[in-house]
């Protein structure tokens, strides 16, 4: 039997489970397992320049490419509880990454030593597994089983914690005959799936509410052949968004109390049965006020973690299944029930739908200086083609986002969902650019959000990644001011002040030019937004040419509020700013307006 060291072990095993790539920060705690990530060879890595930073980028490489599970790492101590915001974020979502760290030895792990901290234990809430590995003939095993749990059911994170000593004992260990376990998914059985099938064919007006499951489940093909053999329109949560195409006449929108249309949102409760595959029913979908959003409609609700039934809302009835086996079971039902004339024609309500969505749009066509943030994407929709991959998390900035740009395929729209860190852009969307470096990515970020984690642009111009970044600049924090606007106040959300190195920006405070240009990227400043159509162009030409990222800073007027329910209602939604009543105030908008 070979010998190597359990360090050596753990990358052969990396290696056989499908990784390539891995992100991280060594330290001296996990350097035996770095010597053997040079020595075995096989595993490109990328040094990040803050260890949360790395498990962004490990969720970003996962979440661009069906089969991916990025891998982070670190030292012991302060990396491990970095990385902890990638992990929540992570579960949260349901992306399965894998967290290394390094740790004190074995006999030193009670005797508060230098950068020993009990990260499992910190771990454990925020992923499926979180193991410190005591004896090192136990690290294949570990390794092995972590992979099994990434894979299996719900999607999730886990850790790995490797005391020095461990990693540098020798182990008898056959990579040659090594195989992953077998993944386990429960999967729907033919009567789950007739039954409901029933729901559907005993309704009128019927929804299907697309998540991300079905792209976790690598479903998306089969979810729009189910939609166009029936003729049921299509709702995506935004975890969902690309599971069909903007475009496509069944698709009815998003609905929600922030990132939603107003044709969604209106279809949604003209709905009378909604079949939820892959979904969680999460808050930003349905809002707070659960009656609004299920009185008069019967929902089945499929989902891959048997738990989930139930969690937000009793459904009608609920199956537990991996999307991708239930929604092959729908288009067998399907097939049968057309083949004898049985399925339900639906075509008046689809098209009912289609009638909300040519009208019931958004103005986003303003020549005001400065900005108003509906421009820029009015622009970005124009510069970008249906190939973009977009990286986004929170802000008003990814709300405004949801309602205005077009997705047109899975993995094509990167955005964590339910934890929403500041800074997740930028090392996310180096992740997803170095899965998949054909693909264009544009990332977007409000000003705070790109302060956070901005040194990470070093890190793509180190590694000659290039992707064109959105930089929306208002000097403010919007969302939390205009979330605060419901409490009377405007406190400690003002990020203005005049900078004395650049005073031709006024009061936008920090000139991100010259510190995106001092981490090694090119980077582009517009205010006038008749010209940012040709700066998104020669963004693209830039990133090509240098093979690093470009930003691109839109200085905004200071106070735009973005449509969003402050009941936190989905029937409720206050709309802030004018709506588009002729064809020239939403020219992108996925159909022309229709007055």
């Amino acid at each position: 039997m070979p010998r190597m060291t359990a360090a050596a072990a753990a990358v052969e095993i990396l290696k056989r489970e499908g990784v390539s790539n891995a992100f991280g920060v060594p330290g001296a705690a996990i350097n035996p397992f770095y010597r053997e990530l040079k020595n075995v060879g096989g595993i490109s890595h990328t040094l990040a320049r803050h260890v949360e930073g790395a498990s962004h980028m490990a969720e970003g490489y996962t979440r661009a490419k069906a089969g991916n599970i990025g891998v982070c790492i670190g030292t012991s101590g302060p990396a491990g509880t970095d990385m902890i915001t990638g992990l929540y974020s992570a579960i949260a979502d349901s992306i399965p990454i894998l967290c290394i760290t390094g740790q004190a030895p074995v006999s030193k792990l009670h005797k508060e030593d230098f950068q020993a901290v009990d990260i499992a234990t910190i771990a454990k809430p925020v992923t499926k597994a979180a193991t410190t590995v005591l004896e090192a003939a136990q690290v294949p095993g570990v390794f092995q089983q972590a992979f099994h749990l990434m894979r299996s059911g719900r999607p999730g994170p886990v850790l790995i914690d490797l005391p020095i000593d461990v990693q540098l004992t020798e182990i008898e260990f056959d990579p040659e005959t090594y195989e992953p376990l077998p993944v386990y998914k429960p999967q729907a059985t033919r009567a789950q799936a007739e039954k409901a099938i029933r729901f559907l064919l005993e309704s009128e007006r019927p929804l299907i509410v697309a998540g991300g499951g079905i792209i976790n489940a690598d479903a998306s093909d089969l979810l729009v052949e189910f939609a166009e053999m029936t003729g049921v329109p299509v709702i995506s949560t935004l975890m969902g968004w690309g599971t069909i195409p903007d475009d496509h006449e069944l698709a009815a929108g998003m609905v929600g109390v922030q990132t939603a249309h107003r044709y969604g949102n209106e279809t949604f409760l003209a709905s009378d049965f909604v079949l939820g595959i892959g979904n969680r029913w999460a808050n930003r979908h349905t809002g707070y006020n659960l009656e609004a959003y299920t009185k008069g409609r019967k929902f089945v609700h499929v989902d891959v973690e048997p738990t989930q039934l139930g969690k937000i809302f009793a459904p009608d009835y609920g199956i537990a299944s991996d999307a991708k086996a239930a929604l092959e079971l729908f288009v067998q039902i399907a097939k049968e029930l057309k083949a004898e004339g049985r399925l339900p024609d639906f075509s008046a309500w689809a098209a009912s739908a289609q009638e909300r969505k040519a009208t019931l749009q958004r103005r986003t066509h303003f020549d005001n200086i400065p900005m108003k943030p509906q421009r820029v994407y009015e622009e970005m929709n124009k510069a970008f083609g249906p190939e973009t991959r977009y990286v986004t998390t929170i802000g008003l900035s990814q709300i405004a986002a949801a309602q205005f740009l077009h997705v047109y395929k899975p993995r094509h729209w990167i955005n964590c969902g339910q934890a929403g860190p500041l800074g997740w852009t930028i090392p996310a969307a180096i992740g997803a650019a170095t899965a998949d470096p054909e693909t264009p990515v544009v990332a977007l970020s409000g000003d705070y959000d790109f302060q956070f984690m901005i040194e990470e642009l070093a890190v793509a111009a180190q590694h000659k990644i290039p992707y064109v970044h959105v930089l929306v600049n208002n000097a403010y924090l919007g969302l939390i001011r205009q979330a605060q606007g419901g409490l009377g106040i405007n406190f400690e959300v003002n990020l203005e002040f005049e900078n004395i190195n650049t005073p031709e920006i006024g009061v936008y405070g920090v000139d991100h030019v010259k510190v995106a240009e001092g981490l090694g990227v090119k980077a582009i400043r517009v205010t006038d937004p008749n010209e940012l159509g040709a700066a998104l162009e020669e963004a693209k030409k830039l990133a090509v040419e240098y093979s690093v990222p470009v930003v691109v800073e839109a200085i905004l007027e200071r106070v735009t509020n973005i449509s969003m329910s402050k009941t936190v209602d989905m029937s409720d939604v206050t709309e802030f700013e004018e709506l588009a009543t002729e064809p020239g105030h939403a020219p992108t908008a996925i159909k022309a307006l229709k007055v």
